[in-house]
């Protein structure tokens, strides 16, 4: 089971799926004819985001890194995946690994977005299906550097990659890239590609999203006189790959250096990706938290936070 487990994993790490797919394929197409005739399992909440407030904090984790973000009635989406399957796209199927629960809102239900961002081009976090609907005018996209060639640039209102450190506006928003430590290469051979965590700064409030990330010291950069309202952090994916994800202890650490007030945890529950037990990250994170159980904003996909100063 291990041994199983570990080749999904790396197929999910999810670069070089179609080379991997081919050199283990006996147990990846077995787990691919399982993951067929399994359910999806629907969301255990769906956020009412026809009432969120036009002014102050608002989140909703939709499942995995996705975060619908409204700030001050701004809108802000966080790597986009909404798809049941990631992986290589081969036409009439994908080739990839099935979600574990449904997307908190269908992609019919989900406001337009003013803003997505990218923090690197893997698959379980830059689904290609998902950004081709989620395509418009009006929606604006800030990725990682040599990510924009995947996207349809002239399909959105503009499309801007940030190196580490650049800083770009998009409405009320000063968005700024952060040297995480990860990597960002999509297939085998696109080492080039980068890979970000942002600090977004609108009105009032100051959101961390980590992208994905092992652990850093990085993040006590951000820590400034006015606090982080919210850190969207990855807790998930580190039973083995420590060495690129980082553990619930550590993500809370980083948040904690950060100055973060709230800590919305992602990056588990929804794609089978690591070793570790399903329920095992969010566990481990409310024990890190101690008495302090009430800083760990949501818990389970679909539901909302909302914060006012």
């Amino acid at each position: 089971m291990l041994k199983r487990r570990s080749i999904l994993t790396r197929a999910a790490g999810v670069s070089g799926l179609a080379v991997f797919a081919c050199r283990a394929a006996p147990a990846f197409w077995r787990r691919l004819r399982e993951d067929f005739r399994r359910e999806v399992e629907p969301p255990a909440y769906r956020p009412r985001i026809a009432g969120w407030p036009q002014t102050g904090l608002s989140a909703a984790w939709i499942g995995h890194s996705t975060v619908l973000l409204s700030i001050d009635g701004f809108t802000i989406l966080t790597d986009p995946v909404l798809s049941t399957r990631i992986g290589i796209n081969l036409g009439l199927m994908t080739v990839g690994l099935k979600r574990l629960i449904a997307p908190a809102l269908a992609m019919e239900e989900l406001p337009r977005p003013d803003l997505i961002l990218l923090s690197h081009a893997h698959m379980d976090h830059f689904d290609l299906p998902t950004l081709r609907r989620l395509e418009n005018r009006q929606t604006h996209v800030i990725t990682a550097s040599n990510t924009s060639d995947l996207l349809r640039v002239g399909r959105y209102g503009s499309v801007r990659e940030l190196a580490w450190n650049e800083s770009a506006r998009v409405g009320p928003a000063l968005v700024r890239a952060i040297e995480v430590n990860h990597w960002g290469a999509r297939m085998r051979s696109d080492h080039y590609r980068s890979y970000n965590g942002y600090l977004i700064e609108a009105g009032a409030h100051r959101v961390l999203f980590g992208g994905d990330t092992a652990y850093t010291g990085v993040f006590a950069s951000v820590r400034s006189s006015r606090p982080v309202d919210l850190a969207i952090m990855p807790i998930g994916a580190y039973d083995p790959w420590i060495r690129v994800h980082c553990n619930p202890e550590q993500a809370l650490a980083m948040a904690d250096q950060a100055g973060a007030e709230f800590i919305l945890p992602v990056h588990h529950r929804t794609f089978e990706l690591s070793r570790e037990p399903r329920g095992e990250p969010m566990e481990r994170l409310l024990e890190a938290a101690g008495g302090a159980e009430h800083r760990i904003a949501l818990r389970e996909v679909g539901q909302e936070f909302h914060y006012r100063k």
